[in-house]
């Protein structure tokens, strides 16, 4: 497997892990309190927004041509930096 291929399989794996853990908040975020929930959904809502951009950045890697597609890892690398920050700030958050 060339290395192309593994890096966007090992993304792709990072996406569905970073799905269930949003499918887990998001119950989470349900099951708080009024006064918790604004604040929850709040930071929910903005890791979605993240991991939106995350997904979209991963379809525009697989697709790139050989030559953009160092590029555009760069900017995905961006990306996956801000989604696992916005992770850590949500565990802490919706608890």
């Amino acid at each position: 497997m060339d290395k192309r291929k593994a890096y966007e399989e090992k993304l792709a794996a990072q996406m569905e892990e970073w799905n269930a853990q949003l499918a887990l908040l998001n119950a989470k975020t349900h099951k708080a309190t009024a006064e918790t929930k604004i604040e929850c959904c709040a930071v929910v809502e903005a890791l979605q927004n993240k991991f939106d951009e995350a997904t979209t950045r991963l379809q525009e890697l697989k697709s790139a041509s050989d030559e953009k597609w160092d590029e555009i890892k760069k900017g995905e690398e961006n990306a996956w930096a801000g989604v696992k920050a916005a992770f850590q700030s949500a565990a802490l958050t919706v608890k």
